[in-house]
This record gives C-alpha cells, structure tokens and sequence, in this order.
C-alpha cells in the first residue's frame, strides 16, 4: 500500500497507509486531533531490488572496501589457459 503524507492547521505532519481507492483527502491528525489534509509530496521512487540497484550497492562498497587477494588461486584444470581453435586468433599477439 502506498504511504501518504497529511499536515494538519497546527503543523503536525505524519505518514499513513491507504490503498488508492480508498485514500482520504482529509483524516484526523495523529498528535492533536485536528483535522489534517492530504500534503503533496515528491514520489518515493526506488531502484531497490532490481539489477540497476546491486550494481550500484557493489560499486560504492567497493570504493570503501575493495576487496583483497588473500592467496593465490589453486593450480590445476581452472588455472589453464584456454584453447581457441579459431585461425582469427592466431594473428593476435602472445602475451
């Protein structure tokens, strides 16, 4: 349910939840009673969840904290260079 934003003529502000058919243009204020209008906010939009938001979250902890190399990779299978087979790759350059 979408959270709304009310202010009452005393200078009360509070958030509450309605569903949006059923939102009031006006309720009682939660601290003195008055009545208190429906206030006009700016959307609370966010990316959390999705992709976008993880990629971000990584980035910006990664600047503070990067992470380290504690030992060296295992050798074996994983360690291996792969093979191409593809003549294209030929002419590139060894490293």
């Amino acid at each position: 349910m979408p959270n709304y934003s009310f202010r009452c003529a005393e200078g009360c502000a509070f958030d509450a939840m309605y569903s949006m058919s059923e939102v009031p243009r006006q309720t009682a204020c939660t601290k003195c009673g008055a009545t208190a209008t429906r206030a006009i906010t700016a959307p609370h939009l966010s990316a959390a969840g999705s992709s976008a938001y993880g990629l971000l979250e990584r980035s910006s902890r990664s600047a503070h904290d990067p992470q380290t190399v504690d030992r060296l990779p295992a050798r074996g299978a994983a360690s291996r260079q792969p093979v191409t087979r593809n003549p294209l790759h030929a002419k590139l350059p060894k490293p």
